[in-house]
C-alpha cells in the first residue's frame, strides 16, 4: 500500500489523454494529485483538419478547449513543453510556453503517462530534406498549420497558385483534396495541384482497390501525381529525386512523423524509431511507472500503424490502467483491433471507406466521417 499523495503527470493532451481527463472528472481518487503538461490551450482534432482546409469547418469547430476538462477533473495545468525526461529520477524537464510566467523548470511524478501526439523533428527534417524547415508549411504541429493556412488562402485569392503536397499517405491525400477544393472554389483560376508521393504508390499501405479509387479521384480533380522523392525545397521550387525541379508557390509537408528528440537520453526503452516501447498494458517495458499511448509509443508485442483511430481507442484502457497502477491493482491488456475503419476524405461531400479488404466510396462515406468526427469533438465539450 502507498502512503500519502501520489503524483500522476500527464505529458501531452493527445487523443488518449482527453479520455483520461474525462475519466478523472468522473472518478479521481482523493489521494491522487494530477498535473497536465501541455503548451496549448486546446487540442486540435487531426481528423477534422482536412475539413478545415476545405472550408467545411472553422478553426474553432475542430478544437477542444482544455480548460473545462482540466477544471472538471481537478487537475493542475502547466502550460509548457517537455524538453527532457530523467526516468531514473522520475522527473520531467519543462520549458514554458510562449508568454507564460511561473512555470517550474521540472516536474516530479510517481506515475507518468505520455501522449504528446505526432511531431516533426526540424533538425532531422532539414537533414533529410534541405530547405524544408524554412520554405515548406508542415501539417505538424497542427496548431501552427491551422494558424498559417489562412495566409495560403489569401495568396490564392490574389494570384493563381501552384501547390504541392509532399507525402502520399492518408494525411497527404486528404490534404491535397481539401486544398484543391478550397482554392478552386475561392481562389484565382489557373491554380495547379501536385501530389509528390516520395517514390512509392499513393496510399502504399492500402489495398490495390483503395489505391485505384484514390487515383481515379485525383485524376478527376486534375491533381498531378509524381512518384518521386522530395530531396529538398527552395524558394519557389520542390527538388525531386530524378533531378527535376517542380515550380511551387505553396509546398505542404504531410510526411511521416518523428519520435520527440527529448526521449533520447531519458533512460526509457525505445523502439528503433525512438518511440517509447510499451507492452500490452501500454506500460514502458523498462519502467513500469511510465505509460505511453498514441504516436509517441510503439507496442513491443503488437506493432500497429500510427493513426488517430488507434490513438482514440487507446484512451479507455489507458485511463483504467493509470488508476489501477495508482491503486496497485492488476492492469488490463489493450488489444488493438486487427482491422479499423478508415474514412479518407476527398474534400467535402465525398469519401472512401475501407475496412480490411473491403472498400467503397460515396457521399454517404463522407457523411459518416463527418458524423464520427463531430461526435468526437462534442464528447469532450461542456454540455
Amino acid at each position: 500500500m502507498h502512503h500519502g499523495i501520489q503524483k500522476l503527470l500527464l505529458l501531452g493532451a493527445g487523443h488518449a489523454h482527453l479520455h483520461v481527463l474525462a475519466s478523472l472528472a468522473r472518478q479521481r481518487p482523493a489521494d491522487l494529485d494530477v498535473t497536465l503538461l501541455t503548451p496549448y490551450p486546446h487540442q486540435t482534432y487531426s481528423g477534422m483538419t482536412p475539413g478545415f482546409v476545405a472550408g467545411h469547418y472553422t478553426e474553432d469547430e475542430g478544437r477542444i478547449a482544455l480548460e473545462p476538462l482540466v477544471r472538471a477533473a481537478g487537475v493542475r495545468w502547466v502550460q509548457g513543453r517537455c524538453i527532457g525526461i530523467d526516468a531514473s529520477a522520475r522527473t520531467v524537464q519543462v520549458s514554458a510556453a510562449q508568454g507564460m510566467q511561473g512555470v517550474p523548470a521540472s516536474l516530479g511524478y510517481h506515475v507518468l503517462s505520455i501522449d504528446t501526439g505526432a511531431t516533426l523533428d526540424r533538425t532531422r527534417l532539414e537533414t533529410d530534406m534541405p530547405g524544408a524547415a524554412t520554405h515548406a508549411l508542415a501539417i505538424r504541429p497542427i496548431e501552427a498549420f491551422t494558424a498559417l493556412w489562412p495566409q495560403v488562402m489569401t495568396m490564392a485569392r490574389r494570384q493563381p497558385v501552384s501547390l504541392a503536397v509532399v507525402g502520399a499517405g492518408a494525411g497527404g491525400v486528404e490534404l491535397v483534396f481539401a486544398a484543391e477544393q478550397a482554392i478552386r472554389r475561392n481562389g484565382q483560376q489557373g491554380a495547379s495541384f501536385t501530389l509528390v508521393t516520395g517514390g512509392p504508390e499513393v496510399l502504399a499501405g492500402y489495398s490495390a482497390g483503395v489505391q485505384r479509387r484514390v487515383l481515379n479521384q485525383l485524376k478527376r480533380r486534375g491533381i498531378t501525381v509524381l512518384r518521386e522523392a522530395c530531396t529538398g525545397i527552395s524558394e519557389g521550387e520542390v527538388h525531386l529525386g530524378n533531378g527535376a525541379r517542380l515550380a511551387c508557390d505553396v509546398p505542404l509537408l504531410a510526411i511521416g512523423t518523428h519520435a520527440p528528440a527529448w526521449l533520447q537520453g531519458s533512460g526509457l526503452a525505445l523502439s528503433e524509431g525512438g518511440h517509447v516501447l510499451v507492452n500490452a498494458c501500454q506500460q514502458s517495458t523498462s519502467h513500469p511507472e511510465v505509460f505511453a499511448a498514441g504516436d509517441v509509443s510503439t507496442r513491443a508485442d503488437l506493432p500497429h500503424a500510427r493513426s488517430g483511430v488507434y490513438a482514440v481507442r487507446a484512451g479507455p484502457p489507458l485511463a483504467h490502467n493509470l488508476l489501477a497502477a495508482h491503486k496497485h491493482q492488476p492492469l488490463k491488456p489493450h488489444m488493438p483491433p486487427r482491422h479499423t475503419l478508415n474514412l479518407i476524405s476527398c474534400g467535402t461531400g465525398h469519401a472512401i471507406a475501407t475496412y480490411g479488404p473491403l472498400h467503397a466510396e460515396g457521399a454517404w462515406a463522407w457523411w459518416w466521417k463527418n458524423r464520427i468526427d463531430q461526435a468526437f469533438v462534442t464528447r469532450y465539450r461542456p454540455s
